[in-house]
């Protein structure tokens, strides 16, 4: 007996652009398998949907930048003390760039992140904070009024590159460290557009350079000319001006 028009045939089934038949079929429907909440769970511990959490990620964090303008990423540590000199120096920075046209980026943190969003937030501008998910957990610091949290390092690195004209580094540690370098191979390597790249505090960052020089380009695992990456400084204004020459906006 043949089906009714518009029915499908015994033995056939119809899933979206899948057609099945006679041994295919499968029990139910799309509908029904998705809002069944019984069923095994190890699916979200999966690398496939992982790549899902990464794809979300990237979109979140380029809708939430994408009309931010042109922007300058500050890097330093979570320890540095809110009555140290360094904070102090964090904050005239951010507030600095934002009275040079900028939007100012950090991490978010604590410490060196929160001063230069200090900054900006008192100047007026755009505070942004690019948070990551830790162990230990630190929070969006009071100061950013536009925060995206993730849960990788790489996505958030992205961002902190994609969105920056330029970078100012502040004493840091080992995640600071990770940043500049990463910042400095992107610029090397052409991956990215030349753009400035400022190491504040000579003090701080000269055994770098030292070593930099007398031990990688000293035993050819660098280049001279690869010293010029980057700018020294110990002065806001000087820093402000590096960043804004290089990147033609005139405060």
């Amino acid at each position: 007996m043949a089906s009714p028009e518009g029915a499908p045939a015994p033995g056939e089934q119809r899933l979206g652009r899948v057609l099945r038949r006679h041994d295919q079929v499968q029990a139910g429907t799309t509908d029904q398998r998705l809002l069944d909440s019984a069923g095994p769970s190890e699916w979200v511990h999966t690398d496939p949907w992982r790549v899902m959490r990464i794809q979300s990620e990237f979109v979140e964090g380029f809708g939430a930048l994408a009309e931010l303008g042109p922007a300058v990423s500050v890097f330093g540590s979570a320890r540095t003390p809110r009555d140290s000199k360094e904070y102090e120096i964090g904050v005239r920075i951010g507030r600095a760039l934002v009275e040079a046209g900028f939007a100012v980026i950090t991490g978010g943190g604590p410490g060196a992140m929160e001063a230069a969003n200090k900054g900006a937030h008192e100047a007026g501008g755009t505070s942004v904070g690019l948070g990551i998910e830790l162990p230990f957990e630190q929070g969006m610091n009071p100061y950013v009024n536009l925060g995206v949290d993730f849960r990788y390092f790489f996505v958030r690195k992205t961002c902190f590159v994609k969105y920056a004209r330029g970078f100012v580094v502040l004493p840091g540690g080992l995640g600071t460290l990770d940043e500049l370098f990463e910042a400095l191979t992107l610029v090397q390597t052409r991956k990215v557009t030349r753009f400035p790249i400022v190491l504040f505090g000579t003090d701080y960052w000269s055994g770098l350079v030292d070593w930099l020089r007398d031990t990688l380009i000293a035993q050819g695992k660098a280049s001279m000319h690869d010293l010029e990456l980057f700018h020294l400084s110990d002065d806001v204004d000087e820093a402000i001006t590096l960043v804004t020459k290089e990147v033609g906006i005139q405060p």
